[in-house]
């Protein structure tokens, strides 16, 4: 359910070295608080997002949050309906499994290639990884343990180092995001963490068709674990969502 905010925070940071002010007037500020509010599972499928209420959020005008959500509706993270306004995209069953079918095709190439090129640095890193993830989860912090969980798997593929499938796999980790808020099961997480170690296994002897068929079943099993009941709108505060962007 984040995904391209690796993108976004470095295109912040840019923007922040060339001045604060300009950094608080740009709507790259808001485009990076709602990737991060969706990633984190803050932000729920559905919600509305007003122009007039983000633009008092976030001390902008409305042209520049309308500028945020633009760019957002390109990535199809968010929708824009004429004469009602920007929410949070609700994506359908149909682009649930499209989502899905996408990111076995490029996770396994991505997995494939990173198990044959993949030094002692980069495992440290990623069993480093999964410490953390560990960490969120036996402290029950479920938001951190999301968030990693997907910053995993864009950490494979960075290592991967195509950067062309990273940037198409930001996108589809973002949009899972909302896939999985909309369809999980209660309780469920989207990732099991023993997986993620016997991927980081497989990477680790270079057996590249191993590491490709883990990834598939991994992928699969977040897959079979959601459901496809409609789960109803539930309101959403927005002030408070991005209070840790405002304040």
């Amino acid at each position: 359910m984040s995904a391209s905010e690796g993108k976004v925070r470095r295109e912040i940071a840019v923007t922040r070295s060339n001045g604060r002010g300009s950094a608080k007037q740009s709507p790259e500020r808001i485009v990076e608080a709602i990737v991060a509010a969706i990633g984190e599972h803050r932000l729920a499928p559905g919600t509305k997002l007003g122009e007039e209420h983000l633009g008092e959020i976030f001390g902008v005008s409305r042209t520049i949050v309308r500028a945020a959500l633009v760019r957002l509706a390109n990535t199809r993270v968010v929708t824009i309906e004429p004469n009602r306004g920007a929410f949070v995209a609700q994506p359908s069953v149909r682009e649930a499994r499209e989502v899905f079918d996408a990111r076995r095709v490029i996770e396994t190439a991505l997995i494939r290639r990173l198990a044959g090129v993949c030094d002692a640095a980069a495992l440290a890193g990623l069993r480093r990884h999964l410490e953390q993830e560990d960490v969120a989860r036996t402290a029950g912090d479920r938001r951190s343990a999301v968030k990693l969980s997907g910053d995993f798997h864009l950490k494979l593929a960075e290592l991967a180092g195509n950067e062309t499938l990273l940037e198409l796999l930001r996108e589809l980790v973002l949009r899972s995001s909302l896939v999985v808020m909309l369809y999980e099961y209660d309780g469920r997480t989207a990732c099991a963490p023993d997986e993620h170690t016997r991927l980081v296994a497989a990477i680790a002897t270079g057996d590249a068709e191993a590491a490709a068929r883990l990834m598939a079943e991994h992928l699969d099993h977040v897959e079979a674990g959601l459901s496809l009941d409609d789960k109803g709108d539930a309101a959403v505060d927005l002030r408070e969502v991005f209070s840790a962007f405002t304040g």
